[in-house]
């Protein structure tokens, strides 16, 4: 039997009266590349934040690499990498000493944590702004920056929430590169995302999240064989609408100029 990295049972998480997580059962083998999609509001990075320890359910229970979820216990902390939505950096530290200062709170050498610093900054095409302050950072450096804070202790257990949102094409090349190579080291990922055609490329399993439950999940093998869409599955399931939106009338006409 595949181990399982992730795995949940009967997961709830409420805010008031609320239901965000709506008993969720998930379970991720070790070693794949693992997509949580769904629309705005399903759940999603309310689960991430579940995951990792950020807030507590409700009720249920969370297993990471075979062991019951403990937020304080440091084994996870040093087994997992977290990059979330919006990444906290000092905005007063520069890129190089940022990726020191997170290698260092691991518990890396001096020598070490220079040495993956610039090994991180090269790959994630950062190497130019390693002495540039933070605060002048563009959205996708800083997301690029907060996913090499994140590999600096070589988790084997990584969860990136939206990591191409608002990122430019280069960037999110560059990104994409860096995560579909983590697997093939035996690191489990589990990403969220909206950009569906990304998901269907590069993830090994996605789950559709809808009214905080996982309302599908198939294998790309099993997709590919189907031979439907990823978008079409994630409309059909989460009812958006089909061919092309109805516009107004007014909307319909050449214009003051036409």
């Amino acid at each position: 039997m595949t181990s399982l990295a992730i795995e949940t049972t009967n997961l709830v998480k409420r805010f008031g009266d609320t239901v965000a997580v709506d008993r969720l059962s998930l379970r991720v083998p070790a070693g794949i590349f693992y997509g949580l999609l769904g629309p705005n509001g399903a759940g999603k990075s309310t689960t991430v934040s579940l995951l990792t320890g950020i807030r507590l359910p409700t009720s249920g229970r969370i297993s990471l690499l075979g062991r019951a979820l403990d937020p304080d216990d440091p084994v996870y902390k040093a087994a997992i990498g977290v990059v979330p939505e919006a990444p906290p950096l000092f905005d007063r530290l520069r890129g190089g000493e940022q990726l020191v200062f997170s290698a260092r709170m691991y518990g890396l050498s001096p020598a070490e944590a220079d040495r993956r610093a610039t090994d991180l900054l090269r790959l994630l095409d950062l190497e130019p702004h390693a002495r540039t302050l933070i605060a002048d950072y563009s959205r996708g450096m800083r997301k690029k920056l907060a996913i090499a804070c994140a590999l600096i202790h070589a988790p084997g257990l990584l969860f990136f929430d939206e990591p191409f949102e608002g990122v430019d094409a280069l960037s999110a090349e560059t990104i994409r590169q860096v995560l579909a190579g983590l697997t093939a080291r035996g690191a489990t990922v589990l990403l969220t995302t909206h950009i569906l055609t990304l998901a269907e490329q590069i993830c090994d399993r996605v789950g559709i999240i809808h009214q905080g439950r996982i309302a599908f999940e198939a294998d790309r093998e099993a997709l590919a064989a189907e031979g439907t869409p990823l978008a079409d599955v994630f409309r059909r399931v989460v009812g958006g609408r089909d061919g092309p939106l109805p516009l107004p009338t007014w909307l319909k006409g050449k214009g003051p100029d036409g």
